[in-house]
């Protein structure tokens, strides 16, 4: 079965069949033209052209930039240099003013007047050697101003010293002023104006010879009244020669100008030189083109002819050849006939491997029916074991169970051991506190004795001075009766005293009853006492034994509570591993589950595989080799 192929032509109609088999690369390709230069470039290419402009322009490009910069620089510098001139102006006539409120002994009018001329003498320094000036580090005045500022410079070294001299004398004309504002105060209603004046006068002719020199900072001060103006001017005129400065041309930026002029030049000439390579591209491509339809349309009749003699190979024939020729297709017709050579061949293949394929399954059917039966069998075995196995494992299980409660029965008989340990502890202890309190209640009770004792020694020593009391109060009643009338006075009070003594006898004696009572009550409390420390002694001896059977006991109920536990741990271990293995046989019956079913769909696919190679052996039938 053929087929006849034609293929539509684009754009232009098709060329004439021409008798000969035309090829691509018969195709004349076009003469590359020289670039177009410029003169100088002749004969270069247009990139060399390009990179050399380029670079020149990029070498204008940053000398013009630095000259700009460098103009900045130099415009800036000039700028503050008239600013610095604006200045100096301002403080000419802040000196002017100063200096008048100076005359008039104004001390504002001094500060004001060495402020400026301080600023001033620095504007002068900056002017001439350079420095800083607001920010703008300046350099000296050029020659071309230079004559303004020596001007100025000479105008303000005469106000200098001027200002010098009248400053000197700030102090004196200040207090001058201060005794003559008083002198007017004073006469103020009791002389008229005239008689002040004269006043005045008087005081200034007055002044010592020291003093002299008030008058030499008067004529200073009126001298720069009339010199300010030419400062100012001279000033003035420093500031009009910065400006004509400023405005003028210099050397960086008429090189800039002409350097940017240059540049402009420079990009003109690789624009021109881009727009004529582009017009001599257009025409190659203009011409490429007409080339590649001719090409085309020889391309379209190869095709159309490989195409019609490859018909049959749509049917399935094997057989068919395409024909070779010199044209563009006769490489592709070479491959087309290898690859149908070689597609023979492999159907060729595909037929012994479909026969291959079919007796190979049968015998993996087989196989796989009897890999069927035995997994089964295992996984039934495998099911009955894993079955045996946690039934061990719950025993142990239960086992772990009983003996995790037997430790814990055993750690509460070791908690009361240990509680019981500590309340004996607890009562020696507080039995121990006991005894020491009562010895020291003891110690207190035969103090107290003591103390008693001492007592009844006082008393005693009381009741002897009370019986020579009275003995002596008898001898002073008895020396008073013989005096007679003179000793009736001393007679009583003789019998007071008697009386006194024989109260005091008789208190010493009830206190010599009550201090007797005291100490034999100390020393039955004292028996008692020692009595109950002999109590307490025995006490914590019983309590000492008490306490060591508890802690025996405790021993004993630790070592069987570390017996339960390790026999509970190891019940635990063995039903861990019985666990374990119990998940292994399950795992296993897994495996084995996953084995039966991996055999089932191997059978499953091994069918399969059988109706495929069916298919693949009818699919291939119908080619003809």
């Amino acid at each position: 079965m053929a087929f006849n192929f034609k293929l539509p032509s684009f754009g232009k109609k098709a060329a004439p069949q021409s008798s000969g088999n035309t090829t691509i690369m018969e195709v004349s390709a076009p003469v590359a033209k020289p670039a177009a230069s410029l003169p100088g470039f002749a004969g270069k290419p247009l990139g060399e052209q390009l990179q050399v402009l380029g670079s020149i322009f990029l070498v204008l490009l940053v000398a013009a930039a630095a000259l700009v910069g460098l103009n900045y620089r130099s415009t800036a510098s000039s700028s503050a240099f008239v600013e610095l001139a604006s200045e100096m102006m301002a403080l000419s006539h802040q000196i002017g003013k100063g200096t008048a409120m100076a005359l008039n002994n104004d001390a504002t009018g001094f500060k004001e007047l060495r402020d400026a001329r301080n600023k001033m003498a620095q504007l002068v320094t900056i002017a001439t050697d350079g420095g800083d000036y607001e920010g703008n580090k300046l350099p000296a005045t050029s020659d071309k101003v230079r004559p303004l500022l020596e001007l100025m410079q000479q105008e303000w070294q005469k106000q200098d010293q001027d200002i010098a001299l009248l400053l000197g004398q700030e102090k004196s004309m200040i207090a001058l002023a201060k005794d003559m504002t008083v002198a007017v105060q004073q006469a103020n209603g009791e002389k008229t104006p005239a008689a002040v004046a004269a006043m005045v006068k008087q005081a200034m002719a007055n002044l010592p010879a020291e003093d002299k020199a008030l008058a030499k900072a008067q004529e200073a001060g009126t001298k720069l009244l009339k010199t300010n103006a030419a400062l100012a001017t001279a000033a003035s005129n420093l500031q009009g020669g910065y400006n004509s400065e400023l405005k003028s041309w210099n050397f960086f930026g008429m090189g800039a100008i002409l350097i940017s002029f240059f540049g402009a030049i420079i990009l003109a000439a690789m624009v021109k030189l881009y727009r004529d390579d582009v017009q001599e591209r257009r025409g190659e491509i203009d011409e490429q083109r007409r080339l590649a339809e001719a090409s085309k349309d020889a391309t379209q009749e190869a095709i159309l002819r490989l195409m019609n003699e490859m018909g049959d190979l749509a049917d399935g024939d094997l057989t068919v050849r395409a024909t070779v020729s010199e044209d563009v297709t006769g490489a592709i017709a070479d491959s087309v006939n290898y690859t149908i050579e070689e597609l023979a061949v492999l159907v060729k293949r595909i037929n012994d491997a479909a026969i291959r394929v079919g007796v190979s399954t049968e015998a993996a059917r087989n196989t796989s029916a009897e890999l069927l039966s035995a997994t089964e069998t295992q996984a039934k075995e495998i099911r009955e074991a894993t079955n045996s196995v946690l039934s061990m494992a719950e025993s142990m299980n239960t086992v772990s169970n009983n003996a995790s409660e037997s430790a814990q029965v055993a750690r509460q008989s070791l908690e009361a051991a240990g509680k019981g340990t500590q309340a004996v502890e607890n009562s020696i202890k507080g039995m121990n506190e006991i005894r020491e309190q009562i010895q020291e209640t003891s110690k207190r009770i035969k103090r107290l004795g003591e103390s008693s004792q001492e007592i009844g020694e006082i008393v005693e020593l009381i009741s002897d001075i009370t019986e020579q009391t009275n003995v002596l109060a008898l001898n002073a009643a008895i020396q008073a009766a013989s005096a007679g009338e003179a000793g009736r006075g001393f007679t009583v009070v003789a019998e007071e005293v008697q009386r006194l003594a024989e109260r005091s006898g008789e208190a010493t004696k009830q206190i010599a009853a009550i201090v007797k009572t005291i100490q034999t009550d100390t020393h039955d409390a004292v028996s008692a006492m020692e009595n109950s420390t002999q109590g307490v002694v025995e006490g914590a001896k019983l309590s000492d034994a008490a306490g060591q059977a508890l802690t025996e006991i405790s021993e004993v109920s630790t070592k069987l509570a570390q017996l339960i536990e390790n026999i509970s741990e190891d019940t635990q271990k063995q039903a861990g591993v019985a666990t374990e293995v119990a998940r292994g046989m399950e795992h296993i019956l897994q495996i084995a589950a996953q084995t039966t079913e991996g055999t089932q769909r191997t059978a499953v696919s091994i069918d399969e595989l059988a109706e495929l190679a069916v298919e693949l052996k009818g699919s291939v039938a119908g080619f003809k080799v």
